[in-house]
C-alpha cells in the first residue's frame, strides 16, 4: 500500500515538474517574441548595431534587396570579410522587419564564358572593380578575381556599394580588417541614399574665382545624391540664411567685406563651413620651362579664419612622400620622351586623426599645399584632421617653382619638418569677426550677431583637394582623386563626403566609422610548426571527451541503481 502512494506520489511530482518545464518554454517563447533582444558578449561589440542604423532600418518604409558579390570559397581573410557582411545583413533583416533582404552571388560561376565576361563588365561599369586576389593557402598559391562590393536596390533605383575599403598602405590583413570595420556604415550610407533622400541644402560660394563647375562635377554631384545643392555668386545672394552648409573652393580674389559678412553671421546663426583654401598661387600651367616664384594670395580671409582659431600659413610644403608627373626627358627624333619623376610638390597624406572624418582613409592627393597653425580662439576645440608624411621640408613664400627640381637629387637632411597639419575641425561657438563693429556698407541687415551658436566648421590648405581633372580630349570629368596619369584613384572624395556627413550629421551615421574591431592575428610561424600537432589534438579531444563522458554516466547510473 505505501509502495503504491509512493509511486503514485512519484508520478504526480515528475507530472507537475514536466507541466512547469513546458509552461516556462511556453512563457520564454511569448516573451522573445514580444521583447527583442540580443546579447554581443564580444570585448569590442562587433557584432552590434548603433543606435542610430537600428533607427534607420525601423523607419524603412519599403523593402531593400542587397545583391552581394562575395559567394564562393576565399582565403581565410576574405572569407572573414565575407562572413562579416552576412552576419551585418542578418542584423539588418532582424532590424528593418523583414524590409532587408539580400542574395549572395559569385560572378565566377557563370559557366558560359561570355555571359561571364559581359557580367564582369556590367558589374566595372557600375562602379563594382575587380579584385586579384592572391593568397597562399595551405602551401598553395591561391589566385581569383573578385568583386568586393554589392548592389542595393530599392523602389526601381540602385547604388553600387564597395567593401573592400581601407588604407593601400597598410598590410593586407590590416586592410581587411578596416574594411570589415567599416561594413554597416557603408551599407547603411547606402540604405540611406536610396530610401531617405537629404533635406538638408548646400550652398557652392561662387564669384572670387572658385573652382568652375567642371572642376568639381564629381564632388556636386556626390553631394546631390545625399541632400540639395545650391551654386550662387556671393555679391548677389544677399544673406545666407536658408543653407545648412557652404563650400568655398579655391578662391583666387579678393573678398569683400560685405562677402564676410555674410559667411561670418550664417556661421554666428550655426551654419557649418567647409574651406579648401590655397595660401600662394601656384599651379603647373604657370610653371612654363623658366619657373616662377610661387606668392601669397590676397583673400581677405586671413582674419576671419584667425578669429576662428586657425591661421593659413604663407608656405609651401614638399614632401618626400609624394606624386608624380610626367616630364620630358629626352627627344627621339623630334617625338619627345617623357618618364614619370617624382613631383614634391604633390604631397601623399596618408598621416591622419583618430576621428571618423578620417578613419581607415587611403591616402588622400594633394597639390601645392601649406601648413595650418592654430591660433587661441576661446571655447573653441581644434582637431586635427590629416598631416603630411615625416618626410617634409617647409619652404616660405615666394617659393621658387621650377621643373628641375624633379631632376635634383634628393638631400634627406632638409627633409626633417616632421608631420604638417593641413586640415582642421573647429567646433564650438564662435566669436564674430565684426564684434564690436558696425557692418559693411551695402548691407541689409546691420545687427551684428557678435556671439554664434554652437556649430562647426573644417579647413584644409589645398584648394585642390576637391578638384577633379578633365579628360582634354572628351571633355569629361574624371572621377574626384583619379590620378589620370599614373591610373591611381586616391581619396580625395571620401575625404570630401565624410566631412560633409561629419558636419550635417555629427550624431548620425558618420559616427558608424568609429567602431573598432580588435585584429588579433595568429603567430605564423606557430602555425606552421605546431600545425599537426593541433590537428591531431582536435580531432583525438572531442573523442577522448565523449567516451569519458559515457564511462562517467555509465557508472553513476549503476551506482544509482543498484541500490534498489
Amino acid at each position: 500500500m505505501v509502495t503504491t502512494q509512493t509511486h503514485k506520489s512519484r508520478r504526480t511530482r515528475d507530472l507537475t515538474r514536466f507541466l512547469i518545464w513546458v509552461g516556462a518554454i511556453i512563457l520564454i517563447n511569448i516573451l522573445a517574441a514580444n521583447f527583442f533582444f540580443r546579447l554581443d558578449l564580444t570585448e569590442d561589440k562587433r557584432y552590434t548595431i548603433s543606435p542610430v542604423t537600428k533607427q534607420l532600418l525601423h523607419e524603412l518604409p519599403e523593402p531593400v534587396f542587397v545583391e552581394v558579390y562575395l559567394e564562393g570559397e576565399f582565403p581565410a581573410g576574405f572569407k572573414r570579410l565575407q562572413q562579416s557582411v552576412r552576419e551585418t545583413l542578418d542584423e539588418f533583416r532582424i532590424y528593418a522587419g523583414g524590409n532587408v533582404r539580400y542574395e549572395f552571388i559569385d560572378p565566377n560561376d557563370i559557366k558560359d564564358e561570355k555571359e561571364r565576361v559581359a557580367f564582369f563588365q556590367e558589374l566595372a561599369t557600375k562602379g563594382i572593380q575587380p579584385t586579384n586576389l592572391r593568397a597562399t593557402e595551405g602551401g598553395k598559391q591561391v589566385e581569383r578575381l573578385v568583386f568586393p562590393g554589392a548592389r542595393v536596390m530599392y523602389k526601381g533605383k540602385e547604388t553600387s556599394v564597395s567593401l573592400l575599403k581601407g588604407n593601400l598602405a597598410a598590410s593586407a590583413d590590416e586592410r581587411l580588417n578596416q574594411s570589415v570595420e567599416g561594413v554597416e556604415y557603408e551599407l547603411a550610407t547606402a540604405i540611406r541614399k536610396m530610401a531617405f533622400p537629404g533635406s538638408k541644402t548646400i550652398g557652392y560660394i561662387s564669384g572670387q574665382g572658385e573652382l568652375e563647375m567642371q572642376n568639381v562635377t564629381d564632388l556636386l554631384g556626390s553631394l546631390q545624391e545625399f541632400y540639395r545643392v545650391a551654386r550662387g555668386e556671393l555679391r548677389d545672394i544677399p544673406t545666407l540664411q536658408g543653407l545648412d552648409l557652404i563650400i568655398v573652393a579655391k578662391p583666387i580674389t579678393a573678398f569683400t567685406e560685405a562677402d564676410k559678412y555674410k559667411i561670418d553671421q550664417f556661421i554666428m546663426h550655426g551654419g557649418k563651413a567647409v574651406f579648401f583654401v590655397d595660401a600662394l598661387n601656384a599651379n603647373m600651367d604657370s610653371i612654363g620651362a623658366g619657373g616662377m616664384f610661387a606668392m601669397p594670395y590676397n583673400l581677405n580671409l586671413d582674419d576671419l579664419l584667425f578669429r576662428y582659431g586657425v591661421r593659413l600659413n604663407p608656405t609651401m610644403i614638399m614632401d618626400l612622400n609624394s606624386g608624380f608627373i610626367p616630364v620630358v626627358t629626352g627627344y627621339m627624333g623630334e617625338r619627345p620622351q617623357t618618364e614619370m619623376v617624382n613631383w614634391r610638390f604633390y604631397p601623399l597624406l596618408n598621416t591622419f586623426s583618430k576621428h571618423p572624418i578620417t578613419r581607415n582613409l587611403d591616402a588622400v592627393y594633394s597639390k601645392f599645399i601649406g601648413n595650418i597653425d592654430t591660433v587661441k580662439a576661446d571655447g573653441i576645440r581644434k582637431t586635427p584632421l590629416l598631416y603630411t608624411s615625416v618626410y617634409s621640408r617647409v619652404m616660405q613664400a615666394p617659393v621658387p617653382l621650377t621643373l628641375e627640381e624633379a631632376r635634383m637629387e634628393v638631400k634627406p637632411e632638409q627633409y626633417q619638418a616632421g608631420p604638417q597639419p593641413v586640415g582642421y575641425l573647429l567646433e564650438g561657438a564662435f566669436t564674430s569677426l565684426f564684434r564690436n563693429r558696425r557692418a559693411p556698407a551695402g548691407i541689409e541687415n546691420t545687427q551684428v550677431k557678435e556671439k554664434g551658436v554652437a556649430t562647426k566648421i573644417v579647413v584644409f590648405s589645398d584648394g585642390d583637394l576637391v578638384r577633379n581633372d578633365v579628360n582634354p580630349r572628351t571633355g569629361q570629368a574624371y572621377e574626384l582623386g583619379f590620378d589620370r596619369y599614373n591610373n591611381v584613384t586616391f581619396a580625395n572624395r571620401e575625404l570630401a563626403m565624410n566631412t560633409i556627413h561629419y558636419l550635417l550629421d555629427s550624431e548620425g551615421l558618420i559616427n558608424v566609422r568609429s567602431k573598432e574591431i580588435q585584429l588579433r592575428p595568429l603567430d605564423r610561424v606557430r602555425v606552421k610548426e605546431e600545425r599537426t600537432y593541433w590537428q591531431i589534438l582536435n580531432i583525438l579531444a572531442p573523442i577522448v571527451l565523449l567516451a569519458l563522458f559515457g564511462v562517467v554516466r555509465y557508472y553513476l547510473r549503476k551506482r544509482r541503481y543498484e541500490r534498489f
